[in-house]
């Protein structure tokens, strides 16, 4: 699907090959994620769609293909410029990945402390402001994960990525695990906050009710390769897996509600 030439990428991946030992994972693949947008990831298992959300963060080292954040080469930066970048991206990471032995507070101040010189009182007001923009009560600061719902961990979790007021959110199944309920309501929180701070959200995801909800286009992984568009061109898309994503029993329950 053709793009406007005035939009801003800012996530260009091209030609990008990962794998492990002798297996191709993802064969000479091109994405473009645009400033402003909301791009979804999809794919069936084995197809690399966190292998794709690490690569670009520099977590996993592809074996071919470049890969530009904000116009800037990932394979050529020094520590000083990724740590720079890295400043301008949070991620939510699966089930929240937050430190068991910290609080909640302590937890959203982890970036804080490694990429800052900020005072323990504006930490601790930031993380305050945090919890409330992702709709967690302040006495939340104090507790421990382990005091946590599961919906209450993916919320913490979104703010300590949007800690240090990123650009670039990236997504790692953010609604697994979750009841429907709660579901729907983290997907109306991702689309508030993606609208008020006009955030770029690269959002890795399996549901295609997050997907209706809060995506622009849809990158779908699949024999190795990748398929771009939206859900109406995607549901036209003659590949089998595709076509029985989109247009099986619960794709059509998804999208006809």
């Amino acid at each position: 699907m053709a793009e406007p030439a005035n939009r801003d990428a800012v996530i260009t991946v091209r030609g990008l090959v990962n794998g492990f030992d002798e297996t191709i994972i993802h064969d000479h693949i091109d994405l473009d994620v645009y400033r402003g947008e909301v791009m979804g990831i999809v794919g069936g298992s084995g197809t690399g769609k966190s292998v794709l959300l690490r690569t670009i963060v520099g977590l996993n080292r592809q074996r071919a293909g470049h890969i530009t954040v904000f116009g800037r080469d990932m394979a050529h930066l020094g520590g000083h410029e990724l740590r720079e970048l890295q400043t301008r991206w949070g991620v939510l990471f699966q089930e929240g990945a937050l430190f068991s032995s910290q609080t909640v507070a302590e937890n959203i101040q982890v970036p804080m402390r490694e990429y800052t010189q900020m005072s323990q009182e504006l930490m601790n007001e930031i993380a305050s402001v945090k919890l409330s923009m992702v709709g967690l009560p302040e006495d939340t600061c104090r507790k421990h994960p382990s005091e946590l719902s599961g919906g209450m961990k993916k919320r913490a979790g979104l703010a300590r990525a949007l800690a240090l007021d990123p650009e670039l959110l990236f997504l790692d199944e953010p609604t697994a695990g979750l009841d429907p309920i709660s579901a729907t309501q983290f997907d109306s929180l991702v689309c508030d906050l993606q609208k008020s701070l006009n955030l770029t959200v690269f959002m890795v995801t399996h549901d295609i009710d997050t997907l209706r909800a809060t995506t622009d286009r849809i990158a779908v992984l699949v024999d190795k390769k990748i398929h771009i568009g939206t859900i109406d061109s995607l549901r036209h898309d003659p590949h089998p897996w595709i076509k029985e994503y989109f247009g099986g029993v619960r794709g059509r329950a998804a999208l006809a509600s």
